[in-house]
């Protein structure tokens, strides 16, 4: 039994310590199936609540608000009485000793430590933007509430821009929408800004018409949502047409500044694009956590920043050591890799494999190697518009809208955030409004560049 650290002191020490890194969708599901399991758990993460990322676009275009989309981990976890909850930023791990190293804790300190008997590491990914960390200061992503705020801010704020801006072209301007990425984010997004131009906010302003406003989305590959059957991408495509949508397809975005929007076509001509208002929803990396895991265990990052674990879910040669979800790339018995989708049901049922592994090992059962059911994939695209590939079963429009919207609420943490999402969603759909349309985030234009900067 590793002996407790000075931070982890009041756990029991007789008992099996179970770390868990990350509080998404494979760190919470890895929690919550130890909760009858004779294990102290420690759940450390750098915020203070878990995140309901597949509805974070719904906040970023004023659909929810963010405490509709994230419950705290405190309220998740208040009657399993063997999890605490550390507020913290995991900076390191001494797989040797196992530890886990912490900073910026709560109470301003650092250089702590956690000693751990399991360590179960799920830190998810971010998004990539391919050599250029400077666009994000103009196209933020959809990864983080923070993210979404700053974009719902941006989106809203380009409306008000239009309104008092007397000069055509520049209105224009102000009123040109580019996200990048068709995958399910981007059409999602896509959409949603184009329902809110068309439909929640055309009666709204006086001189800016928000329905002249243009959504371009681009995106590298020749379709949209290129992961489901070509037949479910052409029906989401004519839906996305029909909000009024422009799908720039097979064209890659090559500079994104403060007004404008560079776009390389099919045949290699560059054309800028003068937009004022940009999303990033394209290309996703590991979390900094995989790299740091594997210096630890002296193990490669592969091209996408993910850590390589075997069929268990566990580090080669530290079979103590688990890591799931979006930072890993599982491999099979004889080192082939087995590819997985970067979905939220991978992380879940990744998680509840993680502990059924701690629990079989506790009472000496063997477990089989991990093996994910692919429950199919679901985007929808608007009011009453979706696309669903269920097993091979393929539904667009209002059935699978209906089936999105069931699902999501089922998945949703916490019983009162359930409830507020589906009144919040019962009012959007009979008044056609949208309840949480507050710019807190959004910056002038002119202190962009200097964001730019920063991040440069």
């Amino acid at each position: 039994m590793i002996a407790p650290t000075p931070l982890d002191s009041r756990r029991r020490a007789a008992r099996p310590h179970v770390v868990v890194v990350g509080g998404g969708f494979g760190g919470l599901h890895a929690v919550r199936g130890l909760r009858h399991a004779p294990v102290d758990v420690t759940l450390v993460d750098r915020q203070n609540f878990s995140l309901f990322q597949p509805l974070v676009y719904q906040v970023a275009t004023g659909a929810l608000s963010a405490a509709e989309v994230a419950v705290p981990l405190r309220a998740v976890f208040k009657r399993q009485r063997n999890v605490r909850v550390v507020l913290g930023e995991v900076t390191g791990f001494d797989l040797a000793r196992r530890r886990v190293l912490l900073g910026r804790l709560a109470n301003g300190g650092r250089g702590e430590t956690l000693a751990y008997d399991t360590l179960v590491v799920a830190g998810g990914s971010q998004y990539s933007y391919f050599g250029h960390p400077e666009w994000e200061a103009f196209a933020p992503q959809l990864k983080s509430l923070g993210g979404a705020l700053d974009i719902r801010g941006r989106v809203l704020g380009a409306f008000e821009a239009a309104e008092v801006e007397p000069d055509a072209e520049r209105r224009a301007a102000w009123l040109t929408f580019v996200v990048v990425g068709a995958g399910p984010t981007g059409v999602e997004m896509a959409g949603q800004i184009a329902e809110l131009a068309r439909d929640t906010l055309r009666r709204d302003f006086r001189v800016a018409d928000p329905r002249a406003a243009r959504v371009l989305l681009v995106e590298h590959a020749p379709r949209v949502l290129p992961q489901f059957p070509a037949s479910l991408s052409r029906r989401a495509q004519r839906a996305l047409c029909k909000l009024g949508v422009t799908p720039l397809l097979g064209h890659t975005v090559v500079d994104i500044g403060a007004e404008a929007v560079a776009i390389r076509g099919p045949d290699g001509a560059i054309v800028p694009v003068a937009a004022r208002t940009s999303v990033w929803a394209a290309g996703v990396t590991a979390s900094p956590l995989a790299a740091a895991l594997a210096g630890a265990a002296g193990a490669e990052v592969d091209r996408a920043g993910r850590v390589a674990v075997g069929p268990d879910l566990t580090l080669r040669g530290r079979p103590e050591v688990l890591a799931l979800g979006d930072m890993v790339a599982v491999h099979d018995a004889t080192g082939a890799p087995r590819p997985l989708p970067g979905l939220a049901p991978v992380a879940m049922q990744e998680g509840r494999y993680a502990a059924r592994l701690v629990r079989d090992r506790l009472s000496g059962r063997a477990t089989a190697p991990f093996r994910y059911r692919d429950k199919g994939n679901l985007a929808t695209i608007g009011r009453s518009r979706a696309v669903a590939d269920i097993r091979g079963l393929h539904l667009s429009g209002f059935p699978a809208w209906a089936l999105w919207l069931s699902v999501h609420l089922a998945y949703l943490a916490g019983f009162q955030n359930r409830l507020l999402v589906l009144l919040r969603w019962a009012a959007s759909f009979l008044t056609h409004g949208r309840g949480a349309r507050l710019i807190g985030a959004w910056s002038p234009p002119e202190e962009v560049p200097q964001r730019a900067r920063d991040v440069a």
